[in-house]
């Protein structure tokens, strides 16, 4: 290339910013002692040039390059100081990807070369490696989106009291999909076709959670494990290079998807995962930030910063206590809501970026930064409330207007249904939207987000035919994944052809299924739960990129089929009961005392309702809820007894018109009404509309 001319630049914007001249490049550092930026040729095979950013600015580098273009593909060498007991780790043998780069081109290779250290050396990371790493690392692309067509795309902005969420994985629900076309199964245009929004939007879901998109790198570790999931991001920016297809540029894929996605009325919200990156501990490799500044980006151990402070499990923990990384994770979120018009965020171990000298804090930099920004207050931000840090768990403690996964509503359902005892109390404060979680702080009930399953774990199949985990396919010998699955196999572990025992898991997935779509809060489905979709016991299949992880859309029959069905009348019959959009957490009181109508009342069996003994029967299995819906209540009743059991119906002092909305077993026969007894099946969940 011939004809550039080098200018100082500007320090902000970060990252590489083209104009009708030229190309500004600006990377934070503080520790650097020299940066330079080096230019590839288009396929990022080929070295061209290369420039020392001689100008500094409040630990910014900068140069401006004039005659560059949108297409350039460059990277970074760092120089400073190479001492991992004070925290330092610079190796400008290492080419290092921008942490600002919305494009990166070129695949990441394991091998020795990607590593600041030799690999080779019985000093481990103590060692330092010569080896040049441009062979093999991703590299950065200037990019230019100015010019993309959103043909006046208009956001759902869908109310959250009114959402449901459907977590996917980009790759899995399509790979297999018979109509979506071989070259995008697994793409984001592979999601943007007619069939996948069609059916998304035929379903009733609103707003489609996918598995991390940022660039993660997938292909098989050194270790020999792939990264399925994505939980290890190396760039907050640039989408995952798979993901896309041979020759898009500048994120069109991903645009025409979130684009199609609103068309139908779905919103697309993003699991980001900022408390930890693909470089992982002292001993992985030197691909971005421990590179650029390794005691700026990461949160190092007090007593000897060799090490990592790691309150993920994945090695070294984000450090957003600094503000220029801070700075970073905020830039991340109002670049994918402004440029490419998500409409939320889902926030993995969100405890972890909020801790401030290794505690959680409810007033740390990220915690404030969110709440007071302009762009983000106008999307939804949902939390994973923990972190496996030292008071990690932060169930409740999240900021208001935020969302937050409620895993103790999980556990519950889960044990509810397998027929534990001694779950029917827990139960009723769940269901009811978690006050005792929420309430104190004034938030509102759709904050709690309520689920069975997501990836992480059994499918809800699963979960009513395995008893015990089958990871042995992870080559951990089983080792990995919870052990607190609160499963139950029906009488056989695994596949089976006995009418029995698939009946009983028929009747008790149901159940499950119609418990979370008649709960109050936010639902969240896991993509193919609908469809009885199994991953034959495997509950961590973070590292399966195969037939374990995808969705076999071809092995749906006339039950599977049945069992999406089943889905869509419980997400119609939420809609239709309107009640679930309440904002306000119920407090038993009279709505209308004359004829005994409270805003929500639980009732047993005897058609009374509970008193303070009634939740305190260790083998109680049982509990109803009657709710007020101004012109008409709704009565619920939840039975996970292994029989029928006789049921009065509770009486009021008006007369009013019972009609049976629901049966989730469809077993349930005989006559009903006010003051009636019936007989509600084993494993089955009920729904009365009872007209005032």
């Amino acid at each position: 290339m011939s004809g550039i001319k080098v200018w100082d630049g500007r320090a902000y914007p970060l990252g590489s910013t083209a104009d009708e001249w030229g190309v500004n490049f600006a990377l934070f550092s503080q520790g650097a002692l020299k940066v330079e930026l080096c230019l590839f040729d288009k396929a990022g095979v080929k070295e061209t040039h290369r420039f020392e950013m001689a100008a500094r600015e409040n630990n910014i580098w900068h140069i401006y390059l004039e005659g560059v273009k949108p297409g350039q593909v460059y990277g970074y060498r760092v120089y400073g100081p190479y001492e991992p007991q004070k925290g330092k780790r610079f190796n400008p043998n290492k080419l290092l990807i921008d942490p600002y780069a919305r494009r990166l081109v070129g695949r990441l290779i394991w091998h020795k070369a990607i590593f600041g250290y030799d690999i080779d050396s019985p000093l481990q990371d103590l060692s330092f490696s010569v080896l040049d790493s441009a062979p093999y690392v991703p590299k950065s692309v200037v990019t230019d989106e100015s010019l993309f067509d959103w043909e006046g795309d208009v956001p759902p902005q869908v109310d959250a009291s009114k959402t449901i969420f459907y977590e996917l994985h980009v790759k899995g629900f399509t790979k297999l999909h018979p109509k979506v076309q071989d070259a995008k199964r697994g793409t984001f245009m592979g999601l943007a076709t007619n069939s996948v929004c069609g059916y998304l939007k035929w379903l009733g879901v609103t707003s489609v959670e996918l598995l991390p998109v940022n660039a993660y790198m997938p292909e098989r570790h050194i270790s020999g494990k792939s990264n399925f999931w994505g939980y290890e991001t190396i760039n907050f920016f640039a989408l995952e290079p798979s993901y896309t297809l041979h020759g898009d540029s500048d994120n069109t894929g991903f645009k025409n998807m979130v684009k199609q996605f609103h068309k139908n009325g779905l919103e697309v919200i993003l699991d980001m995962v900022y408390n930890h990156t693909l470089e992982g501990n002292h001993l992985g490799p030197t691909l971005c930030y421990r590179g650029i500044d390794n005691e700026s980006y990461y949160t190092l151990d007090g007593n000897n910063k060799r090490y990592y402070y790691d309150s993920t499990g994945c090695g070294a923990s984000f450090n957003l206590q600094n503000p220029y990384v801070l700075r970073l994770v905020m830039d991340s979120m109002r670049y994918m809501v402004e440029e490419m018009h998500v409409d939320g965020f889902r926030l993995d171990l969100a405890t972890s970026l909020a801790r401030v000298k290794q505690e959680f804090s409810q007033s740390s930099g990220f915690m404030m930064a969110v709440r007071q920004d302009d762009v983000l207050g106008l999307v939804k931000m949902v939390a994973e409330p923990w972190d496996v840090g030292i008071g990690g768990y932060q169930l409740g403690a999240f900021y208001p207007g935020s969302m937050e996964w409620n895993d103790r509503y999980r556990d519950v359902v889960r044990r509810f249904w397998r027929g534990d005892e001694r779950q029917v109390g827990e139960l009723a404060s769940r269901v009811s939207g978690s006050s005792d979680i929420f309430g104190t702080a004034k938030r509102s009930m759709w904050t709690s987000v309520n689920y069975v399953t997501v990836h992480d774990g059994m499918t809800l199949n699963d979960l009513v035919s395995y008893n015990h985990k089958h990871n042995v396919a992870n080559g951990e010998d089983n080792r990995d994944g919870s052990d607190a699955n609160w499963s139950f196999n029906s009488g056989f572990e695994g596949i089976t052809k006995d009418k029995a025992i698939l009946d009983n898991r028929k009747y008790r997935l149901r159940a499950m299924m119609a418990t979370l779509m008649l709960s109050f809060g936010t639902p969240i489905i896991r993509a193919g739960d609908e469809f009885l979709n199994t991953q034959f016991g495997n509950n961590n299949a973070y590292c399966q990129d195969n037939v374990i992880s995808y969705l076999v859309w071809e092995a749906i029959n006339s039950e599977e089929i049945n069992s999406i069905r089943f889905v869509k009348k419980l997400i119609k019959l939420r809609e239709k009961m309107g009640v679930f959009s309440y904002r306000n957490f119920f407090n038993g009181a009279f709505i209308d005392k004359k004829n005994g109508i409270k805003d929500l009342a639980w009732y047993t069996e005897a058609g009374v309702e509970f008193s303070q003994s009634d939740w305190y029967q260790h083998n109680r299995r049982c509990l109803s809820y009657v709710v007020n819906a101004k012109d008409r209540l709704y009565m619920v009743i939840l039975n996970a007894n292994v029989n029928n059991i006789k049921w009065k119906l509770p009486s009021f002092k008006k007369s009013y018109k019972w009609s049976l909305m629901l049966d989730s077993s469809g077993l349930f026969e005989g006559e009903y009404g006010p003051s009636s007894t019936i007989w509600v099946p084993a494993w089955s969940v009920l729904c009365f509309e009872i007209k005032i």
